[in-house]
């Protein structure tokens, strides 16, 4: 899960993105501007034209081209462009997984569910899955305005009402389809775990029975295939999102990400997710799966929707038993079953390839050509640790066990029978392996148990706090991630189940277009603040990091359609937001439409963003006070009155003025401060502000932690 440049050549031209903000007023043709702009800084001898790749005129301006680094720092000087950056290359970060939040299937429906269209950004779509089925469809919504890019392996229907693909490199690998339909599985899986049909009966071979479904069956899916076998590359996510936000979609679904952070308008997600919102469109990003070290979160913009992953109540056990009889228990799915036979067991360490120049310090990782076949073959093999399949099958293996800190609380599925051990166990049938004259072993078929201690935030799950905006609390929120069965692509039918945050990013989608088919209107602050603030609460005691691994709490679609209050906040918000980080006057009058300029009356605070969660940093060691200044919206009952109510731990002092909020009216709006005080040593402390009327519950947390940066 490398992020990279891509694109050299040997003129070293790579792939650079220009961002130039909003679409220019009038009647100009965008792509012979930008053709201009490229010729002002190309030798005479090439033509705009022959480096451009995309131009971005739809639904935002800029575009990608192949230049040198003097051209691009050229560019950077010139009026109109707000940023100039490498184009990178990003990675990919069910049948019980939504009747395990309470999301069951006879939850209350919309009328307008069918009306929604899920902007699908991932690796196309496999259309004749179940998940995918028409029948029941009637016309596609009028305001739809894409296209489906057909071709002689792919058409679309009433479900899957359109469909693109794009490759500016045109480098395509033989497996991989020129078309939206999925090669890889991944974007299936997501599309069907957001918006899939009921397909009875589903399971993995065998395993995990039951009826798989979306969150919102009823509505439409928009596909826009941006990642292939080696990854995504920006300058086609940055095409996606703008033909998305102009063919008509209402929410914007993208489990994609890097390893790294970069700033709000040098990333192409945020850059997306930004016009998206000023089109009252919600993107719903994946957090990125490099946890569980703080600060690995890489999609964390305001304006989108940050979800990370957790677990449901259901958990994959393998089991293996050895010939003294002992039997050990490790995580995997293993769908083959050998029947209770006891076969050869060895250590990969004592199968060292020594023709190939390998020793037992290779051969004990079980990398491909590091084992002999000749003693491998039939055996089952103990490898320290390996995520390779190509060594064991190749030289002829049963089965293989795996001994590793890694896998606690997810599975994998394998080539062969297989499962992971933890360390001590590890040790333990190592031990066996090496002290036994003819050690033998079998590996069981996987059970499916129930997890007690769900939800807890898995530890792949990248967490926070926000690298770039330390007072805003990111992730936002936490959804199922982990062991999700769901559609995938019949040409890599190896998997059909993952883990991965881009398993939970589906998951808030399809909460958020659970929502939006009620409340159509609402803009994307409003329909993530319903989702935020009605969140099951979590606990810091299955997961140390607290806030930082799960935001607000675990999403609860079928409260989320009825929050009782919501934080709103639209483009000029966030635009006040941004001058108050820094960004200057000229870049923003390029982001945004209006007159807009940074001045001491609107040169906003991060603590006076309306966002649904309170935070505060601090240097370790410090005490702090700060301000908030919040916003709230009345979307329940007409005539309400709402109490605060402050959880806070030790160390945390929470004032709210005022404690009671009468509302008259439906749309009415009324505003409170929240004054916290902490002291916060070396770590990091948490409370909540509910707003209480009896029926609703609006819940937001209140973190405050030692900064390691000034």
């Amino acid at each position: 899960m490398l992020i990279c440049c891509c694109h050299g050549s040997s003129d070293n031209r790579q792939v650079y993105i220009v961002y130039m903000g909003n679409l220019p007023k009038g009647e100009v043709s965008i792509s012979s501007l930008h053709t201009s702009m490229l010729q002002q800084v190309l030798p005479s001898n090439i033509v705009g034209s022959d480096v451009l790749l995309y131009s971005y005129h739809r639904s935002f301006n800029g575009f990608a081209a192949k230049l040198t680094k003097d051209e691009a720092e050229k560019l950077k000087e010139k009026d109109g462009v707000v940023s100039v950056f490498l184009s990178q290359k990003r990675q990919l970060h069910t049948s019980r997984s939504w009747d395990f939040m309470g999301f069951n299937r006879k939850v209350k429906r919309s009328v307008f569910e069918s009306d929604i269209i899920i902007g699908m950004l991932d690796t196309g779509i496999w259309p004749e899955s179940q998940s995918f089925n028409d029948t029941e469809f009637g016309a596609i919504p009028a305001k739809w305005k894409g296209t489906c890019q057909t071709s002689a392996n792919f058409s679309c229907n009433r479900k899957i009402i359109g469909a693109k693909y794009y490759k500016a490199d045109g480098d395509f690998d033989p497996s991989e389809y020129k078309s939206p339909r999925d090669s890889e599985g991944h974007g299936s899986h997501t599309s069907s775990t957001a918006a899939g049909g009921l397909v009875s009966k589903a399971s993995l071979y065998g395993l995990a029975k039951g009826t798989a479904r979306g969150g919102v069956p009823s509505a439409r899916i928009a596909v826009y295939k941006i990642c292939w076998s080696i990854g995504c590359d920006d300058v086609d996510i940055l095409a996606a999102f703008d033909d998305a936000i102009a063919d008509g979609v209402d929410i914007i679904s993208l489990s994609v990400g890097s390893f790294f952070s970069s700033e709000y308008f040098d990333d192409t997600i945020a850059i997306g997710a930004f016009h998206s919102m000023k089109n009252g469109i919600l993107t719903s990003n994946s957090a990125g799966n490099s946890g569980p070290s703080l600060s690995t979160i890489t999609n964390f913009s305001p304006w989108s929707l940050s979800v990370a992953a957790s677990t449901i109540d259901r958990k994959f056990v393998t089991r293996i038993k050895l010939g003294n009889g002992e039997i050990y228990e490790g995580t995997s799915i293993n769908t083959f079953d050998l029947k209770g036979k006891m076969y050869p067991f060895i250590a990969g360490a004592a199968a060292p390839n020594t023709s190939q120049g390998y020793t037992s310090d290779d051969s004990r990782f079980c990398g491909p050509g590091t084992l002999d076949e000749t003693l491998v073959k039939g055996k089952i093999i103990f490898c320290d640790y390996t995520t390779y399949i190509e060594g064991p099958v190749e030289a002829g293996a049963v089965g293989v066990v795996v001994q590793s800190g890694r896998y606690k609380d997810y599975a994998f599925t394998y080539g062969l029978p297989h499962l992971n051990l933890n360390l001590n166990d590890g040790r333990n049938v190592l031990n066996y392996v090496n002290l036994t004259e003819n050690p033998t072993a079998t590996i069981f078929k996987t059970t499916v148990e129930d997890d007690q201690f769900a939800p807890f935030v898995v530890t792949f799950s990248s967490r926070g706090p926000n690298p770039a905006t330390s007072d805003i609390l990111k992730p936002d929120l936490t959804a199922p991630g982990v062991d999700i069965l769901a559609a995938w692509s019949e040409a890599n039918c190896y998997l059909q189940h993952c883990s991965g945050t881009s398993m939970s990013c589906p998951h808030a989608t399809g909460a958020a277009a659970y929502v939006k088919s009620f409340h159509p209107t609402w803009s994307p602050a409003a329909t993530k603040s319903a989702l935020m603030t009605t969140a099951f609460p979590m606990s810091s005691e299955n997961n140390l990091e607290a806030e930082f691994a799960y935001g607000a709490g675990h999403i609860n679609p079928a409260q989320a359609a009825q929050p009782g209050l919501v934080y709103d906040a639209g483009e000029i918000d966030y635009v006040k937001f941004l001058c108050g980080q820094g960004y200057t006057p000229k870049q923003l009058k390029l982001i945004t439409e209006s007159n807009f300029t940074c001045s001491e009356g609107t040169n906003g605070t991060v603590w006076d963003l309306n966002y649904p969660s309170f935070t505060l940093s601090t240097s370790p060691e410090n005490s702090i006070i700060r301000v908030f200044h919040r916003t709230v919206t009345n979307v329940g009952s007409p005539v309400s009155t709402y109490k605060a109510v402050v959880n806070a731990s030790p160390g945390l002092i929470i004032q709210v003025q005022p404690s009671v909020l009468s509302f008259k009216s439906l749309g009415q709006k009324l505003t409170f401060v929240v004054t916290v005080g902490a002291e916060i040593g070396n770590s990091m402390i948490s409370g909540s502000l509910i707003w209480d009327d009896g029926v609703h519950q609006v819940r937001s947390p209140i973190v405050a932690y030692a900064s390691l940066v000034e």
